[in-house]
């Protein structure tokens, strides 16, 4: 890996992330952030704004947190415009991040989804969970 490495991060492995300070989620989340930068499209990145805003996370943060949260990740994040649209994941909704994985040659894709992992490598791009990804290099 190097400074310049892209990643991209599902969005359930996002919130994990963010929930839970210091969680084998978190701590993956902040080596991407540290080795490289963390990708989206505007497709991926509106599927976590709307996750993180649901009602079940209030118990969390409050909406202004979230708010927050979400605005700094936008500004922090790249945005890589799709044109892929393969369609090889058994779960069709996961196939943005393969086909955003793939246009941002994207170091590798972090997540806990089996519809993914079970994928990897998938077009020379490595899918790994938080925990693999941090005894990576």
């Amino acid at each position: 890996m190097t400074s310049t490495d892209r990643f991209v991060i599902d969005t359930n492995t996002l919130i994990s992330a963010l929930l839970i300070k210091g969680s084998t989620t978190f701590r993956a989340m902040e080596k991407a952030r540290n080795k490289g930068f963390l990708i989206f499209s505007d497709e991926t990145f509106l599927e976590f704004e709307m996750v993180l805003l649901r009602k079940k996370f209030d118990r969390y943060f409050s909406e202004e947190e979230r708010l927050e949260l979400i605005e700094n990740i936008r500004l922090e994040g790249i945005f890589i415009p799709v044109v892929s649209n393969n369609k090889d994941c058994r779960d069709a909704k996961d196939d943005k991040f393969l086909n955003l994985a793939i246009d941002s040659e994207a170091s590798c894709i972090i997540t806990g989804d089996a519809d993914l992992l079970v994928l990897n490598p998938y077009q020379n791009v490595s899918i790994l969970t938080p925990s693999d990804f941090l005894i990576r290099d």
